[in-house]
């Protein structure tokens, strides 16, 4: 059986954690990932009905 994950629970201490806000302004979340060097390979792509919404989205410029 696999082990169950928590999302709202500290991976270290296990301690109960809470949203103090979002980002939602595109822009900031651009700048953000830049910072962090962060990148979005895929280990494999996902599955066929999200490919849709994906390329829907690339589209449009909009993040969903």
């Amino acid at each position: 059986m696999g082990k169950d994950i928590f999302p709202m629970r500290g991976p270290t201490c296990g301690g109960q954690m809470s949203i103090i806000s979002f980002i939602e302004e595109p822009k900031t979340i651009d700048r953000i990932i830049r910072h962090l060097e962060l990148t979005f390979e895929a280990e494999r792509p996902p599955p066929p009905h999200q490919q849709e919404l994906l390329m829907a989205a690339e589209e449009k410029g909009k993040y969903f």
